[in-house]
């Protein structure tokens, strides 16, 4: 399940300061020759646990269209993890040439604690810097036998979940601002909110580190009831089953959240290895006609109007609240509910 079309290989030996890190490399498909003058260039995208499929492809396709181009081949690394430890691994040291994480709060916090960002990334490219998108639904058994059809269903005392701690994981985070966003409509306090919030943890089973890692512990270890997930993550899972034996069932809630996921340049690091061009045109790549296509085969939703509309059965309209909307920015979220003694931390000591 989930294992790609991109060779990975361990890629610890220099990153013994970073324990518990898993760093993958993808080698583009232009392979350096010995004959060759074309110089090699390294590039590190450091992400988050769904894209790896997504960036395996955008690697492959982006390098074949710079080596026609260019006097020089490209070969690409991937790291991908919680979105959280993703962050602290680049302020760590790990040199990365971008970021592309699963919210801005984590590339803030990359600037605010170590500088190598420039503090205006946000306004470097179109969306606030955020080429795709996602939005948070539930991935079901096969027939939905807890007959789970809206977030009230989640709280319900035979309900068993699965979802990723929001401490270390960005999808987490989205996860449960999008509850809390249904929690706040529904309830009249903010102490009803924080009840509804209660219940959906006291229902987890697994806090797993990551996204992905929460999906393999409902899909390979078959535990849990419903997985509260990315939509991309939910939709791979659907493509991996086969259309023949469909293993899951996706459910969209009445109010879910938009999931902006942004990206960014690593200014120190590209200043420094000479790869300000390389990285400038990779992120503009994402944007471009043919980028958007892979980030909506991917199934990513696209900020291309026209690719979106392209793949409209595959994006369903639904309804979803912005994090300005509900909470007015990433950085007054992270202090109220994932900060130490914030909401989370409150609930989850219960």
């Amino acid at each position: 399940m989930f294992k790609g079309k991109t060779k990975y290989l361990n890629y610890t030996k220099n990153l013994i300061s970073l324990p518990g890190f898993l760093i993958f490399l993808s080698l583009s498909l232009a392979c350096k020759d010995k004959n060759s003058s074309q110089e090699e260039i390294i590039f590190l995208n450091v992400s988050f646990d769904p894209t790896r499929e997504l960036y395996s492809e955008v690697n492959r396709q982006f390098g074949e269209a710079w080596s026609k181009n260019h006097k020089s081949i490209i070969t690409f690394q991937q790291s991908h993890g919680g979105s959280g430890k993703q962050a602290r691994s680049v302020i760590d040291g790990l040199q990365a040439d971008i970021v592309s994480l699963a919210l801005s709060y984590d590339i803030d916090s990359i600037v605010e604690k170590s500088g190598l960002i420039s503090k205006d990334w946000e306004t470097k490219f179109p969306n606030n810097s955020s080429p795709y998108y996602s939005t948070v639904v539930f991935l079901v058994r096969k027939n939905n036998p807890k007959n789970i059809k809206d977030w009230d269903d989640l709280i319900k005392n035979s309900i068993s979940i699965i979802t990723p701690n929001p401490k270390t994981s960005g999808g987490a985070r989205w996860n449960y601002l999008a509850a809390y966003a249904y929690a706040k409509e529904k309830s009249k306090s903010e102490e009803q909110a924080k009840d509804f919030i209660n219940k959906l943890y006291k229902n987890t089973s697994v806090l797993d580190t990551g996204a992905r890692a929460s999906t393999t512990t409902f899909i390979q270890r078959s535990m849990g009831d419903v997985l509260i997930t990315w939509e991309n993550e939910a939709l791979l899972a659907l493509k991996e089953s086969g259309k023949k034996n469909q293993e899951f069932e996706i459910i969209y809630p009445s109010l879910s959240i938009i999931a902006e996921t942004p990206v960014a340049v690593v200014d120190s690091v590209v200043n420094k290895k000479k790869t300000q061009e390389v990285a400038k045109s990779y992120i503009e790549f994402l944007y471009s006609v043919d980028g958007q296509e892979i980030i909506a085969k991917n199934f990513l939703r696209p900020r291309n109007e026209v690719v979106l509309n392209k793949y409209r059965k595959q994006f369903p309209k639904i309804r979803m609240v912005s994090i300005s909307e509900l909470a007015g920015s990433w950085k007054d979220a992270q202090a109220k509910h994932f900060s130490d003694k914030g909401i989370f931390d409150q609930i989850y000591k219960k």
